[in-house]
Parts: C-alpha cells; sequence; structure tokens
C-alpha cells in the first residue's frame, strides 16, 4: 500500500499522453558530482575566480542562474534519491548508503508513463537498477575514469576511454535517435566528475601545469570560532588526504593504473612525474607541504572540471545544430557543493556553504529570459516538481518539493523563508558529525545532536559570510535564536522528520 497513490499517478499521466505530443518540452538534465561552485566562473563565488568554464557560463547567459540552490543532505546517494522523488532523505529511503527502492515514484517514471522517451547514462550510485528509463547505463558504485565499466539491462560492459566522454558519447546517441520521433524526450546525463580522485582525462591532463591558484583565506583555518565537532573532521588537505591515492605521489601508485592502457599512463606520468622530482628535491613540510598538495588538487579538480565543460559545449552544439534547441530544457547541477581549501578541507557533508550550496541552471527557450539570475530559496527537492510541471504533468501530493516554473517565469509568487537540511552518516570516514539544521537568507542554525557532540552552531551570513565565528549563546542573537528555533521545529513538523534527537530545542 506504501505507493498506492504513486501508481494512480502514473495512472493519470499514462492516460493524458496529448500532454506529451512532440510539442513538450525535451528535457536535457546534465548532473556531476561533486561540483563546487567556487569552480563555475558564472557564480564567481567569493570572487575565487579558480577557473573560467565557458560552456556552463552560456547555459546561464541564455538562461537562469540561481544563486541560493542548496541539497538536502550532502553526500551522493541522498542527494540524488532527493532529485530523483521531491523529498527529503527520510521519506525517500536514502538518508546514507541505503539501496534506493525504486517502485517509489520519481519523475522520470511519470515522464516515461507520459510518453517520454527517457534515458540515463554515467553515475547512479543507488544500488538498485534504475527505474522509469528506456534505455540506461550506469557505473557500478562510484564508477571509474578511465575504461570504466558500465551496468546495462543487457548486462555488465566495459568500454575504452574516459568516462566523461562515454557518458557524453552515450547522452548524444540517445538524443540523435530522437531527432525525428513522435516523442518528446528525457536524457539524464551524469558525470562522475570531478569526484575524488580526480583523474584528469587525456584532453585536460596539460591544463593548469604552470598555474598557481589562489588560496581561501581560511586554508589554514584552527576552528576556535566554531563547536567542538569542527575539531574532530577526517578531510583536511593537510592531514587526510593521501599522497597515493589522491595527489598521484608517487606515480606508479596513481589509483586507476591497474584500468588504463600504457599509452593512457604514459600520458599522464608525463605531467605528474616531472613535478614529483621537483617535490623530491624541495621536500616541503608544514604549511608548505600544505599547499603544494592544494596546489595539485586544484589542478586536478579542476582539469575534471574543463572536460565536464568541454562536453557540455558538445552537447549544447549538437541541440543547437540539429534545430533541438529551441524545444529543450537543459539543466546543470551537481549533487552537492565541495570543499575547496575552505577551512583547509576538502569533501562535503557539513551544512557549511560550500557543501550545502549546489549549483543550479537552467535554460528554457522562450520561457525563461536569458541573463536571469533567481535568488530565492531553492533546494534539490524543487527539481522533480519543476520538471513535471514544464512537461505538462501532474505534481503528486508527496512530492515536499516546490515547481520552480514560475521563477523562470519571471513571477513574484510567494516563496519559502528557510530551508531544511540534515545529514545523518557521522561521522563516517571523514569525521562529520550528525546535524540538522535551518538556513535563512541571513542566519543559519545547526545542531548536533549525536550524544558526544550535542551543541549548536549560529551563524550571522550577513557578518560572517565564511562561517568563521559561531554566534551561538551571544546576547544580541538570543531573539534569534529562539525565532530559528521555534521555524526548525516547523520544518521538521511540515517535512515529516522525526529522525532526530528527542530532546526539545529550547532545552538546550
Amino acid at each position: 500500500m506504501k505507493y498506492l497513490h504513486t501508481f494512480a499517478i502514473l495512472a493519470l499521466a499514462s492516460a493524458s499522453l496529448s500532454a506529451a505530443e512532440k510539442s513538450a518540452p525535451n528535457i536535457l538534465f546534465i548532473f556531476t558530482d561533486d561540483h563546487a561552485l567556487q569552480a563555475i566562473s558564472s557564480y564567481n563565488f567569493r570572487g575565487r575566480g579558480l577557473n573560467k568554464t565557458p560552456n556552463i557560463d552560456r547555459l546561464a547567459n541564455e538562461g537562469a542562474l540561481f544563486t541560493a540552490n542548496f541539497c538536502a543532505n550532502s553526500i551522493c546517494a541522498p542527494s540524488r534519491a532527493s532529485v530523483l522523488t521531491g523529498k527529503h532523505s527520510h521519506l525517500n529511503g536514502v538518508t546514507m548508503w541505503q539501496q534506493f527502492d525504486g517502485s517509489q515514484f520519481t519523475f522520470p517514471k511519470t515522464l516515461q508513463a507520459a510518453g517520454y522517451a527517457t534515458a540515463l547514462y554515467g553515475k547512479w550510485h543507488l544500488g538498485s537498477d534504475p527505474t522509469g528509463f528506456d534505455d540506461w547505463a550506469v557505473y557500478p558504485g562510484q564508477g571509474s575514469y578511465y575504461n570504466p565499466d558500465y551496468l546495462t539491462p543487457n548486462g555488465k560492459k566495459q568500454l575504452q576511454g574516459y568516462s566523461v566522454d562515454l557518458t557524453t558519447e552515450m547522452s548524444l546517441d540517445f538524443i540523435k535517435k530522437q531527432k525525428d520521433g513522435d516523442k518528446p524526450f528525457l536524457v539524464m546525463c551524469q558525470y562522475k566528475d570531478p569526484h575524488r580522485t580526480w583523474m584528469p582525462g587525456p584532453s585536460e591532463i596539460d591544463l593548469y601545469t604552470d598555474e598557481t591558484f589562489k588560496e581561501p583565506e581560511s586554508l589554514f583555518d584552527d576552528y576556535k570560532g566554531r563547536a567542538g565537532p569542527a575539531t574532530k573532521h577526517k578531510m583536511g588537505i593537510g592531514n587526510h588526504m593521501r599522497m597515493d591515492y589522491d595527489l598521484k605521489f608517487p606515480v606508479a601508485q596513481i589509483s586507476e593504473r591497474n584500468r588504463m592502457s600504457p599509452e593512457q599512463f604514459a600520458k599522464l606520468a608525463a605531467i605528474y612525474q616531472p613535478e614529483n622530482e621537483a617535490f623530491l628535491r624541495e621536500k616541503p613540510t608544514g604549511d608548505d607541504l600544505v599547499r603544494w598538495k592544494y596546489q595539485r588538487y586544484m589542478r586536478d579538480y579542476l582539469r575534471c572540471v574543463a572536460g565536464v565543460d568541454r562536453s557540455v559545449g558538445r552537447l549544447l552544439d549538437y541541440l543547437d545544430d540539429s534545430g533541438l534547441a529551441d524545444n529543450t530544457i537543459v539543466v546543470y547541477s551537481s549533487d552537492q557543493g565541495f570543499f575547496l581549501g575552505e577551512h583547509g578541507w576538502f569533501d562535503k557533508r557539513w551544512m557549511y556553504e560550500e557543501s550545502f550550496r549546489m549549483p543550479l541552471i537552467m535554460r528554457w527557450p522562450g520561457v525563461t529570459k536569458p541573463g536571469t539570475k533567481i535568488d530565492r530559496l531553492t533546494q534539490n527537492i524543487d527539481f522533480a516538481p519543476t520538471l513535471l510541471e514544464a512537461a505538462g504533468q501532474p505534481i503528486p501530493a508527496e512530492i515536499q518539493g516546490r515547481s520552480l516554473v514560475p521563477l523562470l517565469k519571471g513571477e513574484n509568487p510567494p516563496w519559502r523563508d528557510s530551508l531544511y537540511y540534515h545529514y545523518y552518516d557521522g561521522p563516517g570516514e571523514h569525521g562529520v558529525a550528525k546535524h540538522y539544521g535551518i538556513r535563512t537568507e541571513r542566519y543559519k542554525l545547526i545542531r548536533y545532536y549525536a550524544e558526544e557532540d550535542d551543541t549548536w552552531e549560529l551563524f550571522d551570513l550577513e557578518k560572517d559570510p565564511q562561517e568563521l565565528k559561531s554566534v551561538y549563546g551571544l546576547p544580541p542573537y538570543a531573539k534569534i535564536e529562539r525565532e530559528l528555533k521555534t521555524r526548525l521545529k516547523e520544518l521538521k513538523n511540515q517535512y515529516r522528520n522525526e529522525i532526530y534527537a528527542s530532546a526539545d530545542e529550547s532545552a538546550h
């Protein structure tokens, strides 16, 4: 009985096939893994200016850039489940690494039932087989950068090449097959890049070899202004980023060497070996070692981003050349943000801004004014209802997100004043405590609720955008604390989240 209402929705969509005639918009959903706003030039997030992403920027220039988009749970599988279902983790069943229940509602299943041709290629990372797709080919688990395996309806196969190029080719092949068909299409093109271990492709390996990237101001953060959990992290560039697994030192231990051809390995070794030899001569230690690690991390991470951006350009060019662009919604996003040295960290998980924020760019020709910037508080639970409404399909009552279509049309509807976040996987391999919280336009209240870490943080984002000093417990913020705790309780009730510490917020 759990998903009976879902079948009713699918039946309704199936009965109204006229809503999905060829005039309905095609949807190209491009999704990356761990792509930080700091590494998208159209965002210019905090003025980092790390790289240029001309093709992703092209989407922003021709569509809408969402400046305040966030995830509901900053970790890969839960974020992907929220995108598919429009629901928070505790309701879609993926709070950490659980296998996704494919029998529940997802927006691709509704579109498929309504007459869309649907396909998914690349990273899935949800354990079960994808449902709601006419064709799919997904990595087992995290997947590989080089010569990756793909799981398909017909079994596992290995393809030769670089993962981002292969996933792009499969997506393009499916779109080409639909060009002259009588169905609109949904293609979910989901890249592994730029996930750890940041293995650049052969087309980008020689980028940034002479570049020195600006360090974030908090690279050597001492965490004195925060509650205790920040000091317990295991994601520091200095102490936790591995020389062999992460940083290709020595070259012989490049993480995917066993999957690479001799030619592929030689091309990477030609770049890394001279740098490794220079490292051995200089023997950096202390802060200098952290700086060396940071620079190599940035070169590899941004090389992976460059490969994604190049592939975005290939997809956009084909839509233009084929005449499909005018009737195709293009979405660019990532499953969460990522730390690029801020607070001395790599990885994600925290409710701090670099991890919590997600890129979201949408181009909808004829509907969204080019160059639009949308600063309303939005979240990944909003993606499913948005794409359903755009396709003329009903939005199930179980969806917790809101359709962004009115915002994309330039309207000014009443909107949410706050967002709810919940991270369940603590402390995990990166030492991040379990926590939940609320973010408004100006303030962020976080509760760490594990018995050993039961504490709070409050940040005034207007005065302290880098979140370096919690003001929780300070008298000038007493009224704000009370209001935020009340609103936080309301959000937990609204989203029906009973998975949290039993003690009442007001008691702390």
